[in-house]
């Protein structure tokens, strides 16, 4: 399957600190930069999102919708996008990335945006390990999940 992930990316939040930035020329992933007044039609997609479904086989061959952003400011890039959104949750993963908001708790199923990306296509189609090359805690995002993500 081709990879087909769209992300909708907040501009308030530092490139820096960003998983999914080096993903920026990858092929099959596409960004868009959230603004006020966006109004973004995006098909039928996945949405990746802690309240939905568990993610299974029914949903493969849909493209992913990844919006990145903090968890405070996710709900208004919601609003923005249109299409028919498939909601769906990852299974219980382990995140790696060192967390440490001062301001707005992250709930215990939190992942880094790069962690759920690999994770939902390693479900859906197969692992890609090559979306992981420039992740910092890859090693032991992988191994703290090894049990549940299939494996290269």
């Amino acid at each position: 399957m081709d990879l087909d992930v769209l992300i909708v990316r907040d501009p308030r939040e530092s490139p820096h600190k960003c998983s999914l930035v080096p993903l920026r020329d990858f092929p099959g992933v596409r960004f868009v930069n959230y603004r006020r007044g966006l109004e973004l039609d995006v098909g039928t997609r996945i949405l990746l999102d802690p309240e939905g479904e568990e993610i299974g086989p029914a949903d493969r061959g849909l493209g992913l919708l990844v919006l990145d952003s903090s968890w405070k400011h996710l709900a208004e890039l919601r609003r923005v996008v249109r299409g028919d959104l498939r909601p769906r949750r990852l299974p219980p993963l382990v995140t790696a990335y060192p967390r440490k908001s001062k301001v707005f708790a992250d709930p215990s199923n939190g992942l880094a945006s790069i962690e759920a990306l690999y994770a939902a296509v390693a479900l859906l189609d197969r692992p890609r390990p090559e979306l992981l090359t420039h992740y910092r805690w890859a090693p032991e995002f992988l191994a703290r999940n090894a049990e549940l993500l299939p494996r290269a």
